[in-house]
């Protein structure tokens, strides 16, 4: 493995638990979307149509933006790919289509709690996409001050 704060058992039980999150969450939207929600869908006004199918596609990018990039931690912590790679433009956690308060106001229920959901986990993900780029360690402020300390005696 190369080395790094990413061989940590709390990041690899992280990754791992983002990682089952985002595959359930996926198999919840496209069940609702694909199946489930088609009465609901049917019964909204034709714009309201449209948004819905809008928002479908927004889950499902910003998801899979957040599996791709689960994906290559795993395949870091595997050893299959260094760390520094990770962090190669292609590589990093794509941006999260925008939804606003209104639009997903105008969705049924289950809808909204799918986007609202799928909008915490990108951003969930993008704060440790954020803090690989900035080069600092998963781990808690007050860990990293205790490490400091240690260190300084």
């Amino acid at each position: 493995m190369h080395g790094g704060t990413q061989e940590s058992p709390i990041h690899r039980r992280l990754i791992d638990t983002l990682y089952v999150e985002a595959m359930v969450l996926a198999d919840d939207a496209r069940s609702y979307f694909d199946d489930g929600g088609r009465e609901e869908r049917e019964a909204l006004a034709p714009m309201a149509r449209v948004t819905f199918s809008c928002e479908s596609l927004k889950v499902t990018t910003r998801l899979m933006h957040v599996i791709a990039w689960l994906l290559t931690q795993r395949a870091v912590l595997a050893g299959e790919l260094r760390a520094r790679d990770a962090l190669d433009a292609s590589r990093r956690l794509g941006d999260s289509p925008a939804t606003t308060g209104e639009t997903v106001a105008e969705l049924p229920p289950q809808a909204q709690a799918l986007v609202a959901s799928s909008m915490d986990l990108h951003r969930r993900v993008a704060r440790l996409d954020a803090a690989q780029e900035a080069g600092l360690p998963d781990e808690s402020p007050a860990r990293q001050m205790f490490q400091r300390l240690a260190t300084a005696f």
